[in-house]
């Protein structure tokens, strides 16, 4: 698959510029909602928003399945000195553990909940792969947080998704709090795509997992997103679902408070979006910050049931 026209150019210019979304949001009619996923108007919120939360998805027996299985790959030596794991960059305490879908069997299940792919299936219009999943643990006092970018500007330069045809889900697995540095994200943005300035350094994923500096998008152009549409930080217990377009600008502040912050966080990528050679002409980021080899659609798991 090889595309002659970039149309979300990126770190290429010596100034940064806003680009108009070419992509739909959604790709099904909000009066074509089947009661199986989104209703019609949280798919329209979605479409306004870029993002939407769904509070008490998961009941506390199944988040407490969650986190235990994430407690255990956090403290398993194998699992945690394979390249998938991720550290901070000043503690060295572990950050990300990325391919949890592959890593995990209670995780591959959770991927392919049928509800969750049910509304990736409606956002994105059709059959999903995951491009990436991962847990994020930040705990209390040390956890660092992420400088604002759009996902969707990193997974097009280094990894060569064509179009903006992606969706996060993040099922969160302790509270998220005002204290805990929860997710911010600005509403609206995800129809305004910023062009970055800079390079991007050879194998930069080995840095920009722990600390995003190519690809962060310039103050004047976030201040303008922030003032039309706000920002947002969608708070609620353990178990809410959180989605995001991939567009849609966000971030997080550090976690001074006590209080850990942690989710699991699966990347739906619509089948017909299949990554092509990155726009930045380097090598492919590795298959477990960005899949490009099984983009088979997902089937839905038989076994919904996370707590036997």
């Amino acid at each position: 698959m090889a595309l002659v026209h970039d149309s979300y150019p990126s770190r290429q210019e010596e100034k940064p510029r806003i680009i108009e979304r070419k992509d739909p949001v959604i790709y099904t009619a909000p009066e074509d909602a089947d009661g199986s996923g989104l209703s019609p108007e949280q798919l329209r919120q979605f479409e306004r928003d870029g993002f939407i939360a769904l509070p008490q998805f998961f009941t506390a027996k199944e988040v407490a399945a969650f986190r235990h299985e994430m407690t255990r790959m956090a403290n398993d030596p194998e699992t945690i000195n394979r390249d998938e794991a991720v550290t901070e960059p000043d503690s060295g305490a572990v950050r990300s553990i990325f391919r949890v879908h592959q890593l995990s069997s209670l995780f591959n299940r959770l991927s392919r909940h049928p509800r969750l792919l049910s509304i990736a299936g409606q956002i994105l219009g059709g059959g999903v792969y995951i491009h990436q999943s991962r847990i994020n643990m930040k705990p209390g006092f040390r956890g660092q947080g992420f400088y604002w970018h759009s996902d969707f500007e990193t997974w097009h330069v280094e990894d060569g998704l064509p179009r903006m045809r992606t969706v996060s889900c993040s099922v969160t697995l302790t509270e998220n709090n005002e204290f805990n540095g929860p997710l911010m994200l600005i509403p609206g943005s995800q129809n305004h795509y910023i062009a970055c300035v800079g390079e991007t350094p050879d194998e930069n994923y080995k840095s920009s997992l722990r600390k995003q500096v190519a690809g962060t998008p310039d103050e004047e152009s976030l201040t303008q997103l922030a003032e039309q549409g706000g920002i947002q930080a969608p708070k609620g217990p353990a178990g809410t679902v959180l989605l995001f377009d991939c567009n849609t600008m966000h971030g997080s502040s550090s976690n001074i408070s006590p209080f850990p912050r942690s989710n699991v966080f699966f990347v739906y990528n619509s089948i017909e979006n299949t990554p092509v050679e990155p726009w930045s002409g380097l090598k492919p980021r590795p298959a477990f910050a960005a899949e490009r080899e099984d983009c088979s659609p997902l089937e839905p798991t038989e076994n919904p049931d996370f707590t036997s």
